[in-house]
């Protein structure tokens, strides 16, 4: 990913939270066969290696776990975004030297990935997903809410990932190469999109660098 230096982020407690609060992640693995890409969820494990590790599944019919990495894999998280019109921008009325651009946060995670089937850390990881994405839920459905025969039928047909994280690429592009009054003035444009969620969270973000409507 091109990082021009305005927008590098190397605060990894930061980059963290982004990872979390996207919810839904794309694994990239390159085959001899080409690239396959796979949207999925994925838990994000902090105190498992010096940058986290990424727990997941596949399909077991999917092609992408018996493929055999070439290199690296890459998980791709996005956070917060929103198009910036130049009609934000106070330098605009000056000399109208402005174009329209797009802020967004992107955090590319790289590491070997790791494929298992076995049953028992199987459960442990659907178990660990499922109180993730349930737990904001007034009565959170568990895995143990299903019959138990049903389940151990639903592991048969996945492939759990594991991916330790070994490098990070991660931008922050919120304006932060312009001007005060052009930044200040992005974020009254967006904050005043009250029907567009994510504007308003770009321009949290930008106010405060919070990562908004993060799970639990």
């Amino acid at each position: 990913m091109y990082i021009p230096p305005a927008f590098l982020e190397t605060d990894l407690p930061f980059i963290h939270e982004t990872m979390r609060a996207a919810g839904l992640a794309n694994l990239v693995t390159a085959t001899a066969g080409g690239l396959i890409c796979t949207p999925l969820p994925l838990l994000l494990d902090e105190r498992e290696g010096e940058m986290g590790t990424l727990y997941g599944h596949v399909a077991k019919a999917n092609p992408q776990w018996r493929e055999p990495p070439t290199m690296d894999a890459m998980a791709v998280f996005m956070g917060p975004d929103a198009y910036v019109t130049p009609s934000w921008y106070e330098s605009k009325a000056r000399d109208g030297k402005v174009v329209p651009t797009w802020n967004y946060v992107a955090v590319h995670a790289y590491g070997p990935v790791e494929f298992f089937e076995d049953a028992d850390r199987l459960l442990g990881l659907v178990t660990r997903l499922t109180e993730r994405h349930e737990a904001a839920r007034p009565q959170p459905w568990a895995v143990a809410d299903a019959p138990p025969d049903f389940i151990r039928a639903q592991l048969r047909g996945i492939v759990g990932l594991r991916l330790p994280i070994t490098r990070i690429d991660a931008k922050r592009k919120m304006s932060q190469n312009r001007k005060a009054e052009d930044h200040a003035g992005v974020v009254r444009g967006l904050e005043e999109a009250a029907g567009d969620p994510k504007a308003q969270a770009a321009a949290r973000l930008m106010r405060n660098r919070e990562i908004p409507d993060a799970l639990p």
